[in-house]
Formats: C-alpha cells, sequence, structure tokens
C-alpha cells in the first residue's frame, strides 16, 4: 500500500511491522529475565498479528539484550502493547531491568527466499514509498482527574514555568500543547530528535516535578513517580500514541488555530475510528481549499484525539472540522462513536446534531507553548 507524501507518520500503511527493544539488565537478573521472557513468549504468540519474535544478547557487553518482533502491520501491535494484558505480561521483567528502549519500524524492503522484492511487493504488505518527514515526533499522555477537581487541576497544568527547550545537541522541545475534556487530561508534545531522551529530560526538570507533584492528589489512578514501578505503570496506561500525522502541501498559512477534538468510541471501535479520521485527513491534506492544515490522529483503546491545525473557525466548516467530508462518514463516525460518552445522542444525520458533536467534542485548551525558534 503507498501512502501520500504529506503524511509523515502512519500506522494505516499497510506496512508490516518491525519492533526493537533494547534492555539492559541488572548484574545477576539473566536467569529471571529468560524465566519471564518465556511466559511473555507464550502469550504474546497467540496474539492476532503477531509473526514471530526473537531473544539476542549482545556478545560484547553481556547485561545488554535485545528483543525483536515482527507483525502483520502496526495496529495489532499497538492493540496489544497498550492493553491492560500487556501491562500485567512485561511485569515480571521490571524487577530484572536498568533501563529499556523500544522502536517500531515499518518495513519498506526485504530480501531473502522468504519475501525478495519485486514489483508487486506492495501487495504483500511492503511499503513501496517511504515517508518523508519532518524530523518531529509526536506523543501524547492522557489521564483523568477525580470529577469536580478540574478547574484546580487545570490551574496547575497552566501555571507552571516551561522546561528548558534544548535537550542536547541533537534534541529539542518543539512544542506542548495540553487540553482537557471533562475529567480527562491530554498532554501533546513534539520533539525534534530523540523522542525518550527529551521526555526523560522533562521529567527531571525541578518545576515539571512540581507540577506533577501537585496534581498527584487529584488523579483517578495513584501513582508515585518517585517509585520506579509506579512510575512505569503510569506512564504506560497512559501514553497515547500518535497513529498518523499529516500537512497539507501548502505554505503554511498565518494564524493557525490548534484545537484537539476527543472522540470516545464504542468498545472495541478505537482502532477502527482512528483509521477513519486518519484517511479523512489524508485527504484534506490534498484538498487546497479545506481549512485543515494539518492533523494528527492519536489512540488508545477506545480513546481517540484528533489534533488539527485550522485556518479558519471551528465552526466555519463543521464538517471538515470533525474529519467526516464525503459520503456517508457521518454515518461511519456515528457507528463507531460513543455518542453517549460526549453527550450526544440521536443521528448525524442532522446539521444540529454535527454541531452539537462539534461542540461536545472540542476539548478545553489549558495551554499551548512553543519553542522560541519553532
Amino acid at each position: 500500500m503507498t501512502t501520500s507524501g504529506r503524511i509523515s507518520q502512519s500506522a494505516f500503511d499497510g506496512s508490516r511491522l518491525r519492533v526493537i527493544l533494547l534492555l539492559d539488565l541488572y548484574e545477576g537478573a539473566q536467569q529471571q529475565f529468560l524465566e519471564a521472557y518465556e511466559l511473555m513468549r507464550k502469550q504474546v504468540a497467540s496474539v492476532p498479528g503477531h509473526i514471530s519474535d526473537q531473544l539476542c544478547q549482545s556478545i560484547e557487553n553481556p547485561s545488554q539484550w535485545l528483543i525483536t518482533s515482527e507483525w502483520e502491520s502496526a495496529p495489532p501491535f499497538l492493540a496489544w502493547v497498550n492493553s491492560e494484558e500487556h501491562v500485567e505480561t512485561v511485569k515480571p521483567m521490571h524487577s530484572c531491568v536498568r533501563d529499556t528502549r523500544s522502536m517500531r519500524y515499518s518495513i519498506l524492503r526485504e530480501t531473502g527466499p522468504r519475501q525478495p522484492l519485486t514489483a508487486d511487493a506492495a501487495s504483500r504488505g511492503v511499503q513501496v514509498a517511504a515517508r518523508v518527514g519532518d524530523g518531529v515526533a509526536r506523543h501524547a499522555l492522557t489521564f483523568t482527574v477525580k470529577p469536580g477537581s478540574e478547574s484546580k487541576v487545570a490551574e496547575l497544568l497552566a501555571g507552571y514555568e516551561s522546561p528548558k527547550a534544548q535537550v542536547d545537541e541533537n534534541t529539542r522541545l518543539r512544542r506542548t500543547s495540553l487540553f482537557m475534556h471533562g475529567n480527562r487530561v491530554v498532554r501533546a508534545v513534539e520533539v525534534e530528535g530523540d523522542l525518550l531522551a527529551a521526555l526523560r529530560h522533562v521529567a527531571r526538570q525541578p518545576e515539571v516535578r512540581a507540577v506533577e507533584e501537585a496534581i498527584n492528589p487529584y488523579l483517578e489512578q495513584d501513582r508515585d513517580l518517585t517509585d520506579p514501578e509506579s512510575a512505569r505503570v503510569f506512564f504506560t496506561r497512559a501514553a497515547l500514541p500518535a497513529v498518523q500525522h499529516v500537512v497539507s502541501g501548502r505554505p503554511a498559512p498565518a494564524g493557525l488555530r490548534r484545537h484537539a477534538l476527543y472522540y470516545p468510541a464504542k468498545e472495541g471501535c478505537g482502532m477502527e475510528l482512528a483509521r477513519l479520521l486518519a484517511h479523512q485527513d489524508a485527504a484534506a491534506a490534498d484538498d487546497p481549499k479545506s481549512p485543515v492544515y494539518g492533523s494528527t490522529v492519536f489512540q488508545r483503546d477506545d480513546i481517540v484525539v484528533r489534533l488539527i491545525d485550522i485556518t479558519a473557525d471551528l465552526d466555519l466548516d463543521p464538517l471538515a472540522s470533525l474529519g467526516l467530508k464525503g459520503s456517508k462518514k457521518a454515518a461511519e463516525l456515528e457507528r463507531l462513536l460513543d455518542g453517549a460518552a460526549i453527550g450526544v445522542e440521536g443521528s448525524l444525520a442532522t446539521d444540529r446534531n454535527i454541531n452539537r458533536l462539534l461542540s461536545h467534542a472540542d476539548m478545553l485548551p489549558v495551554t499551548d507553548r512553543s519553542s522560541a525558534d519553532s
């Protein structure tokens, strides 16, 4: 499957996926790690979309290990890695591992007897055209706070001093956008360079640590960021991965407005809903008349958030703002969306309900900070 050249990030390009997990083990923990890996291997082998995995040990440093896995495509892997089942499966590994680093890659080319590169590679799930990116990684976190504490949490999250943008010579923070919908918080970040290095840099900043400590009493899920295990579980559950980023090919106009739209999916429909919005935004990027200049779709389980930069007021073209341009798209969204969870009931065939959906989906902006030269 080929993709638009305007898409720099996508989980929906049809390519097989290679996942690489680098691990640094504590001394003496190898046997415990191997036992934990065997349990994980047996469980992941039955996950739909999983093809194979390998466990490797460095020939130079015996504490350094590598797990690689291959998947039919990105969506089944993302569904697995973001599930509660995965959180519980990997827990036995935590006490063995000093540090980890996860990387995910689309398989573009392959040689060898099993799948030589030929003209029909795309038909077997290999993407022919490489995406052209902008050197920016995008990621989001989401969590809920106790009902009634929303205004206090918004005040705390809006009031802290921004951390230093430059992380190292290769990595810098470009933008942080924070929104709320009811008691749900979504924080999206854009990073030039190494996303993990940037996230760790931010977590070490005194002003960030202070505000994270200040909101702890208001969280629905308890956490202790001074405890590595508690922090690991919290951030694993809070991760809201970007499944697509696309931007128009036309020059960026002045005065772009950033909005986040919240789409709670019906149970089990999150990935399908994210795919629908991603396809709609890819089409919008090729439409010079679309008010949507750029879009990032984030998805985890049945939570879908669409971050858009638009050239006009949100309600000037509700269908475009919602990602519903085209025949029967509103009906598709109606089938996948948990309307009751967002306060909209009834058919999306009416302008009234479309406008109500847009109003209810539009998240409250808390802060949007860009580095000086972004």
